[in-house]
């Protein structure tokens, strides 16, 4: 079944993970990292939206963003240059991350500071570094340069607001806490077994092999689509080659 439609959040405010397809690593090189904070940057010249928090981790990374236009476009305005630019720049062509990026709303100012903390948190909890300063591909130094009154790239107003001092932020911002939010380990997929079911249930079909190649091929593209799932997962539970998933892809 067909995913329903994002829900509106009435502050403009979400908080939005981007995912690498099949799980591939979106970042290789400290170069990629560098090139999509350049793309996000010149895309919010353009799109006007503000940039609260983000977290660059190797296969996903967390955004924090204040809409100035509906939100896919914003995502695309920072996406698709980057695609491109990795693409060329490796070799390859396609799709680099998920098509459905995934996004929460955030309504409350609780929320909102939980989940600055939740992004800045996550190399720590990745156990990549101790603490949240030391991570490079965060806005945690920004607001410490922020505080500082140094200019930054991003909009670290809407969250300073709620403390006064750089040490009240960096006592909220380095609790340990299992906080609740968008989560890459919570969009994991189905397994096999689960997404057969899911398909003869949902889709009406138990062999695909006496599908025509054109309802194959749409069959292979709506569970792609509405399915947590991935290119390898598709063939096994369906039965085809990858190269066959690739090509109706």
């Amino acid at each position: 079944m067909p995913r329903g439609p994002r829900k509106k959040s009435e502050s403009g405010i979400y908080h939005v993970m981007l995912k690498g397809i099949d799980g591939r690593n979106i970042f290789m090189h400290e170069g990629d990292r560098k090139k999509f904070l350049t793309q996000m940057y010149e895309a919010h010249e353009k799109g006007g939206f503000s940039i609260l928090a983000y977290c660059l981790m190797d296969n996903h990374a967390h955004l924090l963003l204040e809409e100035n236009e509906e939100l896919g476009t914003t995502m695309k305005r920072i996406t698709v240059g980057y695609v491109l630019w990795h693409n060329h720049n490796y070799g390859r062509s396609g799709h680099l991350f998920e098509n459905r990026y995934l996004s929460e709303v955030v309504e409350t100012d609780e929320y909102l500071v939980t989940v600055a903390r939740y992004i800045h948190q996550n190399p720590v909890k990745a156990g990549l570094v101790d603490k949240a300063a030391k991570y490079r591909w965060s806005s945690y130094q920004q607001y410490i340069d922020a505080y500082s009154g140094k200019a930054v790239q991003i909009n670290p107003d809407r969250i300073k607001k709620h403390f006064k001092t750089r040490a009240d932020f960096e006592a909220f911002m380095n609790i340990h806490k299992d906080d609740k939010c968008l989560d890459y380990r919570n969009t994991s997929k189905m397994a096999d077994d689960q997404l057969a079911a899911k398909i003869k249930k949902d889709y009406q079909i138990r062999s695909v092999q006496k599908l025509t190649r054109e309802k194959r091929d749409k069959l292979i593209q709506d569970i792609y689509k509405n399915e947590r799932t991935s290119i390898r997962q598709v063939a096994r539970v369906l039965g085809v080659s990858k190269g066959v998933v690739e090509k109706a892809l």
